[in-house]
């Protein structure tokens, strides 16, 4: 590096030192108020965020690119930057440049790099999306064990998880993590699964995920002896928990957020749902990647940041604890109650800002004047919450929440006398510290704002007892502050008894110049002030983050409780106003849902003025019929019927109430979803291939307390290798799965099998006919679909006619052949490729169709457009 830097400028110098430390990231170096970029990093840089590339001297015969973001507009161009997948290291000036001078002319001002930047590391709000987690994951595996451990640092919260190669798809799919860390020696297969969940990977050295190193950090970490105290962990999770913690040590130069205790998750305590059904149920965002049409979207009611994201982490991870899923059902069920309350605590909690992430950036000490503002706002609230409820008699969750709102009196009256009712963002302007907090600041801010006054007030004072009316205070760049007088009054001046204080500085033609003793401090002072008035500030802005990581842990528990009273809100809100039902939780494999309907569904037709037709299902033991063969035309809302059964049970297990009159359900262990049909050409898989894979992780999967929705199995190939599949399937599903099923299909033969499977019920999509149209009911009744009507959806959909009506000759021979029980037709009963059906006749052209193809609208006059009106009637009649 030395012989490289040879020719280089000092400040060059520093920074390809600098660059050479994190080869890995775009080096954003502090000059002034600019992030400059240099290199390659410029050029990359300047085509990702469409700023100018400039040049900046020269550097082994060749130009130096340059580009470079303001300092203060920097955050748009990071987030930018982050999600077109760079990372980025910011380089900050370590002093002032006037320090830098002491030590020579061409000293550079000394600069380190204080933080990276990458997906999974982000805490200012501008760059994180609110009502989402930004979550960051580390995968490890040790031996025959494997581990996921993640966390959201801009909110605390810290996770792991067993969990095996064949798991971490659905994890992954579950979690949506920015960003992955994994070994250098992982496999490129385990890279491929992460990129393929759309997750950027990471990859650290083995020694970051060695679990006795790992134990010892998180040791460190928490000041504790051992783990043991968190509950036991073996050492694929301690060395995935130990990865993330030395990363966040890495990427944040030290500054480790506030992380609560590791939370150990098993799959017995969640439902599991895979990739392929979470896609298909449209859980957060439907299947072209939109928010706006998802289950969140319709269920969303919360208020704050947190209230979203807990309803978020709920939705995606149903539980199958019943005591726990009783304590939020009784919670939802008296806030729907309560109305009034409910409606006092959502007026409270929309002044709450987003408590844990103002308390990350505390932690890291990344925090503003602004963010101590929203912690204070956010427990005073907190506390006005607490007395509005104290009085109730309210269900355990509610209870637990509201009294983790108090116990931080004094910290409020702190933050209260301390700071401003509006801080500023940024600490280095100032002006955040409430007048009269300290009386020496007080001062300090009167000097500075009210130097003109106060001079005035001095130079009124010595015209005055001199009593030359014509002295006067002024100040220039090279004497500073300094008192004039004409020269014909200098003598007059001097032989007052103040002419002793008064000091020579300077004659002029016209005038004499003085100072004092009392006006050189003054001066001083005056120009201190403001520097000295920001140090004070920052006093105490250190003071307060220190109380505030005092109670950190107390801290976070409010913000937590504040999460949980806004989703039990929401969700009572959403009851409240839809009229949807409690479920009713069992041990058991009932599954009894009467006047169900489909939430999203249901939503967009009632926003259209239309009624979404309510289905009973009963899938219950009691009933014998554990699995459903549903047939019936396209179009008629099979798939609906199915997704919706699905959505309902999900909601039953995230604690919510359901769109149904009454629902009765034995926990759900597994939601499986085979529905739609897909390719996935970049991983060299048809349709059918798809089709074949997600069911077969369903059969090789479920065990009988699942729920599986099937829809149009073996449909991706020949017709008769298609209906055998199917039947196997069904077989499968009866005789080994042994769980609760819904199976739409469109093999009429497969209805056959309701005889000698007795679990087995058939069951319809009701349609009716009219003049050779098809009317869908929508209504699921028991029993079968003698035909699917496949032709009339067609026609429907806008096929020419002629293809329709072909369509229809072709159908009635397949079917007639069928019962006479001929294996086939030849080609000449049937000429598929014909460009017109076997006696076609082209319709005759009425009398109307041949006055109109005379016609030009956009050519004719009104009075002429309705002389052709009365022509057109005479035609007809």
């Amino acid at each position: 590096m030395n012989s490289v830097n040879a020719n280089v400028t000092p400040m060059m110098a520093q920074y390809l030192e600098l660059r050479k430390e994190h080869p890995d990231a775009l080096l954003f170096f502090r000059m002034g108020d600019f992030y400059e970029l240099f290199f390659e990093d410029a050029v990359q840089a300047a085509a990702a965020l469409d700023i100018a590339l400039t040049k900046r001297g020269k550097h082994l015969g060749e130009d130096i690119a340059m580009c470079g973001v303001p300092v203060h507009a920097a955050e748009g161009y990071l987030l930018t930057l982050i999600r077109k997948g760079f990372r980025v290291a910011v380089c900050e000036q370590l002093e002032d440049p006037s320090e830098a001078k002491k030590r020579g002319a061409k000293s550079v001002v000394k600069r380190g790099v204080v933080r990276m930047i990458t997906p999974g590391t982000l805490t200012e709000d501008s760059l994180l999306q609110a009502r989402q987690d930004n979550f960051l994951a580390a995968f490890s595996q040790v031996r025959d064990k494997a581990a996921l451990a993640w966390t959201d640092m801009s909110s605390g919260a810290l996770h792991v998880s067993e969990c095996s190669l064949a798991e971490l798809s659905p994890l992954l799919a579950r979690l949506a993590p920015k960003e992955m860390l994994i070994s250098q020696s992982a496999e490129n297969t385990i890279e491929d699964l992460i990129l393929e969940a759309g997750c950027s990977v990471t990859r650290l050295a083995p020694a970051s995920f060695d679990s006795a190193s790992a134990e010892r950090r998180l040791c460190d970490l928490y000041k504790i002896q051992s783990l043991d105290a968190f509950g036991g962990f073996h050492r694929a999770e301690k060395g995935a928990l130990g990865a993330i913690v030395e990363y966040l040590s890495l990427t944040q130069k030290g500054n480790l957020p506030f992380l609560r205790r590791p939370e150990k998750e098993t799959a017995l305590k969640s439902v599991q749902i895979d990739a392929a059904t979470r896609r298909n149920l449209e859980l957060t965002e439907t299947l072209s990647g939109d928010k706006q049409g998802s289950l969140l979207s319709v269920i969303d009611y919360t208020i704050t940041g947190a209230g979203a994201r807990l309803l978020v982490n709920r939705l995606t991870n149903p539980v199958r604890d019943i005591s726990i899923l009783k304590d939020r059902l009784d919670a939802v069920e008296a806030l729907a109650s309560y109305a009034d309350l409910r409606q006092d605590l959502r007026g409270n909690l929309k002044n709450i800002p987003d408590l844990a992430r103002a308390l990350s950036r505390v932690s890291l000490d990344r925090a503003g004047p602004r963010d101590l503002g929203a912690i204070r706002t956010s427990l005073a609230t907190a506390l006005l919450i607490h007395k509005t409820c104290e009085s109730q008699v309210l269900p355990k969750e509610i209870d637990s929440a509201i009294h983790a709102c108090i116990g931080h009196d004094d910290l409020i009256g702190v933050l209260d006398a301390a700071l401003v009712s509006e801080p500023p963002l940024l600490a280095r302007d100032g002006g955040y510290v409430a007048a009269g907090y300290i009386p020496e600041l007080d001062n300090l801010r009167n000097l500075r704002n009210d130097s003109r006054s106060i001079i005035a007030s001095l130079q009124a004072e010595y015209s005055e007892q001199c009593d030359i009316g014509s002295l006067k205070i002024k100040h220039n760049n090279v004497l500073g502050y300094f008192i004039e007088t004409p020269a014909s009054y200098a003598s007059k001046m001097m032989a007052t008894p103040l002419a002793d204080i008064f000091i020579h500085r300077q004659t002029t033609a016209n005038a004499v110049r003085f100072t004092t003793v009392v006006l050189s401090e003054l001066e001083t002072k005056i120009l201190n002030a403001g520097a000295q008035a920001l140090i004070l500030e920052k006093q105490v802005f250190d003071q307060l983050t220190a109380a505030i990581l005092e109670t950190a842990a107390e801290i976070h528990a409010t913000s937590q409780a504040i999460a949980v009273l806004d989703t039990s809100c929401a969700l009572a809100e959403l009851a409240s106003k839809k009229s949807w039902s409690r479920p009713i939780l069992t041990t058991d494999q009932r599954f009894a849902i009467v006047g169900g309907s489909h939430p999203v569904v249901e939503a967009a037709l009632k926003k259209d003025g239309g009624n979404f037709v309510v289905n009973d299902t009963d899938l219950s033991p009691q009933s014998g019929s554990s699995l459903w063969l549903l047939t019936g035309p396209n179009m008629a809302g099979k798939s609906t019927f199915l997704r919706q059964n699905a959505l309902i049970a999900l909601l039953a297990q995230i604690g919510s109430f359901v769109p149904a009159s009454k629902a009765e359900i034995g926990v759900v262990s597994q939601i499986f979803s085979r529905v739609g049909a897909s390719d996935d050409l970049a991983r060299g898989r048809s349709t059918f291939m798809v089709e074949m894979v997600e069911t077969a992780a369903i059969l090789n999967q479920a065990d009988e307390n699942a729920l599986v929705i099937l829809d149009e199995i073996g449909r991706g190939t020949a017709t008769y290798d298609g209906l055998s599949i199917a039947w196997a399937t069904v077989e499968h599903l009866h005789e080994v799965n042994k769980c609760r099923t819904l199976f739409a299909t469109h093999y009429h033969e497969l209805t056959a099998l309701h005889e000698p499977l007795e679990r087995v019920m058939n069951a319809t999509v009701k349609v009716k006919e009219w003049d050779g149209e098809i009317i869908f009911l929508h209504e699921v009744t028991k029993g079968a679909a003698d035909r699917s009507y496949g032709v009339q959806v067609a026609k429907l959909a806008g096929l020419p006619l002629a293809v329709t009506e072909r369509a229809q000759e072709v159908l009635t021979k397949l079917e007639a052949d069928n019962l006479a029980g001929h294996s086939g037709i030849s080609a000449e009963d049937l000429p598929l490729f014909s460009a017109q059906p076997k006696n076609y006749v082209t319709p005759k052209k009425s009398k109307t169709d041949e006055i109109l193809e005379t016609v030009s609208p956009d050519e004719i006059t009104p009075q002429e457009a309705l002389n052709l009106i009365y022509e057109l009637k005479s035609s007809e009649s």
